[in-house]
C-alpha cells in the first residue's frame, strides 16, 4: 500500500476540487421519480428539453460564450429562446419572433451588435460586449397588503452595453439571448451570487440549465414563459429578472400591433384576489403573499415551489402566442409592454376581482371604468418592457381571443 503525502499547495488544490465536486452535486439537474412532466407535443420552444411541473422548471440548453475586459476572459453562459428569423427559427428550434428586428428602431443600445454568423450557434466563439452582474443580493420587503412592497433590489443589473437582444454584425436578425451564468463555477443555485435568480440548476458538462418558469394565461388558456430581464427594477424584483433600464427605451410602449414596434401587451394586476390557488386568485400582491416572492428561489426550497405550483405566480396575461391564428400569431415578441392593471374599488370590496385569462376581456374592462392605470387613467401601458419568452402550453392551445378588441388596434400613432 502506497502512502501519499501532498504539500500544502496539493492540499488546497484537492480540497478545492472534491469542494466544487460537492457543491456541482446541488447544481446538477434533477428530475425525480414521480415529476410530473409536460408532454413535449405542448412545447411551443421546440429546443425545450423538459418542462417539469412539479419542480415548476424549464429545461434549456445551455452555450457558453465570453467576455473579454482588461485582458481578463470569462466565461459566460447563456439561452437561446427567439429569433427573428423564421428560417433560422425553424433551423435551431426557436421562439419564431419577427417584431424582434425592430429592437434597434431608434434604439441602437437596445440590442449588442456581434461578431458572429448569421447562425450563431455556428460561431467558432461568442463574445458579448456585455454582461449581466449577479453578485447583488436580491431582496424584497412585503408591504401591508403584499404590493406595492416597502423596499427592494434587484438580484441582478446589467453592465455596460448589455442587453438580451443581439444582433449579428451586418444583419436584420436579433435574437433573444440572456446570460444565465458567469464564470466557471462552483456555481450558487440557492441565493444566486453568479447566476440569475431563476437557475434552479446548471450543468456545463450536459449543457442544460434548469430556469424557473412562469404560468401565466392567453386567449383564456393557460401558458407557461420565463421571466428574464426588465427595464424597471421594481419590475426586476417581481420577476426575479436582471434589471436592463435601456430595455425602456425599445421600441415602443402602446406599440402592440404597430408594424415598426418590438413590443407585445402583456397585463398584469396590482390587486387581485388573493387565495391559495389560481384562477381565481391573480395579481402582484397575490405574487407576494401567496407565491412566497421575497424568498430565494432554489430547488431545496421546496415550499416556494409547491406555493407556485398551486398558482402562486402572478398569472399575468399575456396579449398573443405562437400557436395563434393570424394576426396574432406574428404579432408573438418576447419582448412585452407591460400594461399595469387595478381593479376599482367596488370589484375588490366585492371580490369580484378575480383571475382574467383574455388580454381583450381586460381591454373591455377597462372600457366600462372596472379596471384602470393605477392613478385612475386609462389603461395603457405602463413603459415598463420585460423579456419574457414563451415556453409551452399546459392543457390545450391559445387559437383566438376570446373576444374581439373593443377599440382599434394598433392605437393612433404618428410617424
Amino acid at each position: 500500500m502506497k502512502l501519499y503525502v501532498f504539500s500544502r499547495h496539493q492540499s488546497k488544490m484537492a480540497f478545492l476540487f472534491f469542494a466544487s465536486l460537492f457543491l456541482s452535486c446541488f447544481a446538477a439537474p434533477a428530475t425525480g421519480q414521480g415529476d410530473e412532466i409536460l408532454p413535449a407535443s405542448k412545447h411551443v420552444l421546440p429546443s425545450t428539453i423538459q418542462v417539469n411541473l412539479t419542480k415548476h422548471f424549464t429545461r434549456l440548453p445551455l452555450r457558453r460564450g465570453v467576455y473579454r475586459e482588461a485582458g481578463v476572459t470569462r466565461s459566460v453562459w447563456f439561452i437561446l429562446t427567439d429569433v427573428s428569423d423564421q428560417q433560422l427559427a425553424a433551423q435551431i428550434g426557436l421562439n419564431f419572433a419577427p417584431k424582434l428586428a425592430n429592437a434597434p428602431n431608434g434604439c441602437p443600445g437596445c440590442v449588442q451588435v456581434l461578431n458572429v454568423p448569421a447562425n450563431i450557434t455556428t460561431a467558432s466563439e461568442v463574445e458579448f460586449r456585455g454582461i449581466p452582474d449577479f453578485t447583488p443580493r436580491r431582496v424584497l420587503v412585503p408591504g401591508p397588503r403584499g404590493f406595492p412592497f416597502l423596499t427592494g433590489q434587484a438580484g441582478a443589473r446589467a453592465g455596460l452595453f448589455y442587453t438580451p437582444y443581439v444582433q449579428p454584425v451586418g444583419t436584420r436578425i436579433v435574437y433573444n439571448a440572456t446570460i444565465v451564468a458567469v464564470g466557471d463555477g462552483p456555481f450558487d443555485v440557492t441565493t444566486h451570487a453568479n447566476t440569475h435568480d431563476r437557475v434552479l440548476a446548471i450543468d456545463t458538462n450536459a449543457m442544460t440549465v434548469d430556469l424557473l418558469m412562469i404560468r401565466a394565461f392567453a386567449a383564456g388558456k393557460e401558458v407557461i414563459y420565463l421571466g428574464l430581464e426588465s427595464s424597471s427594477e421594481e419590475a426586476a424584483i417581481l420577476e426575479r429578472a436582471t434589471f436592463t433600464p435601456i430595455l425602456g427605451t425599445l421600441p415602443f410602449p402602446n406599440g402592440e400591433f404597430r408594424p415598426d414596434s418590438a413590443r407585445a401587451a402583456l397585463f398584469s394586476f396590482v390587486n387581485g384576489i388573493t387565495g391559495t390557488s389560481s384562477p381565481p386568485a391573480q395579481g402582484l400582491n397575490h405574487l407576494i403573499l401567496d407565491g412566497r416572492n421575497a424568498e430565494d428561489a432554489s430547488l431545496s426550497n421546496t415550499a416556494l415551489l409547491a406555493a407556485l405550483r398551486n398558482g402562486g405566480d402572478a398569472r399575468n396575461v399575456i396579449d398573443v402566442f405562437p400557436t395563434m391564428v393570424e394576426p396574432f400569431r406574428s404579432e408573438y415578441s418576447p419582448a412585452w409592454d407591460l400594461h399595469l392593471s387595478q381593479w376599482n374599488a367596488e370589484y375588490v370590496r366585492t371580490r369580484r376581482n378575480v383571475a382574467q385569462t383574455d388580454s381583450n376581456v381586460i381591454r373591455t374592462l377597462a372600457t366600462q371604468f372596472i379596471v384602470r392605470n393605477p392613478g385612475g387613467t386609462f389603461l395603457l401601458a405602463s413603459g415598463i418592457e420585460v423579456n419574457c419568452p414563451v415556453v409551452a402550453f399546459v392543457n390545450d392551445p391559445p387559437i383566438t381571443p376570446i373576444v374581439p378588441a373593443p377599440f382599434q388596434l394598433p392605437l393612433p400613432f404618428s410617424r
